[in-house]
């Protein structure tokens, strides 16, 4: 299993005090930071995931390349383009900007066959999704406090765990807040998952958990941070209770939480990941803009883009609602929860 995470090379020696000044009180160490993604995965190891992604998005993208399967560039391609751009879930206005882009492209680099203006297409959707491609960093702070949020089913626990085993490998120590006090055997699944993360005695890494039963989310994530603090854990990760955005009740349960990390901690959270379901499409841009009008979202992990025809919706969140993407996931393997590049799934979508 590779490792996300790399140390920040060591700052280079100071200059030497003058002669006769007092010594001075030797500097305490800064935590290493720790970037995602900085080492990536061998190379074999990443074609073979990106091969994953580019059969979990053949079904959007065959429908976008049938497009191109003519002689012509004329009108009535840029019409069949944007059909299948909607069907795909891009959203009229991320559809309407990457139409508008590519005609500019075409007329630029004066294509003149259909296979090249697939390739401009490909260009223009990578720079639409390259500001969505920001990395996860860890080690800024001691811990480093994340919250999940998510709807049920959207593969939130199970983000956690594959997120978690990462971060143990990396050498990172983890505690798990077991905050979904409403699901039953939520606790259990997250205790799997942490029993799965945790590694040999003689790494660094260790995964810990903190639950209640019955007991009240925002009380459970406020004593993961305190013990997380008095531990000296790396990561404190907050799984919450999924919820619709509709379930305006609920979701003032998640500010509460909020709320309370921010108080045990002295600061909000250091991330607010929502956790996003690939096959919802247009819906999933929904979610986003919910969840981030409520808790002022930082990043995001879509799953299950693995048999999806709505591969399109990031296009979306790129033209709506920017939010990082952290990790995308192709398959229930802890190697399928990967690191996001615009560009890999640009090429995997239209390939």
């Amino acid at each position: 299993m590779f490792s996300f995470f790399k140390k920040k090379p060591a700052p280079a020696d100071a200059a030497p005090p003058p002669v006769g000044a007092p010594a001075a009180a030797p500097a305490l160490a800064a935590p290493p930071v720790a970037v995602l993604p900085v080492i990536v995965p061998p190379e074999p190891e990443r074609r073979s995931w990106v091969d994953k992604l580019r059969g979990g998005l053949r079904k959007t993208g065959s429908s976008i390349a049938q497009v191109f399967t003519g002689t012509q560039i004329d009108e009535a391609l840029y019409e069949e383009l944007e059909s299948a751009l909607l069907m795909a879930d891009a959203g009229v206005k991320a559809t309407e900007f990457l139409l508008g882009d590519l005609r500019r492209r075409v007329k630029e680099s004066k294509a003149g066959d259909p296979a090249q203006v697939k390739v401009l297409l490909a260009a223009a959707v990578a720079d639409l999704l390259r500001p969505l491609e920001k990395p996860l960093r860890v080690g800024e702070h001691a811990p480093t406090v994340m919250m999940v949020v998510g709807v049920n089913g959207a593969g939130k626990t199970t983000s956690i765990g594959k997120l978690t085993r990462h971060l143990a490998d990396s050498g990172r120590k983890v505690l798990l807040a077991a905050a979904d006090t409403f699901r039953a055997a939520a606790r259990e699944q997250l205790a799997v998952w942490a029993e799965r993360a945790d590694v040999p005695a003689q790494q660094a890494g260790s995964v810990e958990i903190v639950s209640q039963a019955d007991g009240d989310p925002a009380a459970v994530s406020f004593d993961a941070v305190v013990a997380g603090k008095a531990r000296g854990c790396d990561v404190v990760i907050a799984d919450t209770a999924g919820r619709l955005p509709t379930q305006l009740h609920l979701m003032e349960e998640l500010k509460k939480i909020k709320r309370v990390i921010a108080k045990a901690q002295g600061g909000a959270p250091h991330e607010v990941l929502l956790v996003i379901d690939g096959n919802t499409g247009q819906n999933a841009l929904a979610q986003v803009k919910s969840f981030d009008d409520a808790l002022g979202l930082t990043g995001l992990i879509v799953t299950k883009l693995d048999g999806t025809a709505k591969g399109g919706m990031l296009a979306a969140i790129a033209r709506e609602r920017p939010i990082p993407v952290y990790f995308i996931g192709v398959g229930e393997k802890l190697e399928d929860l990967q690191t996001f590049s615009a560009r890999e799934f640009a090429q995997a979508l239209l390939d």
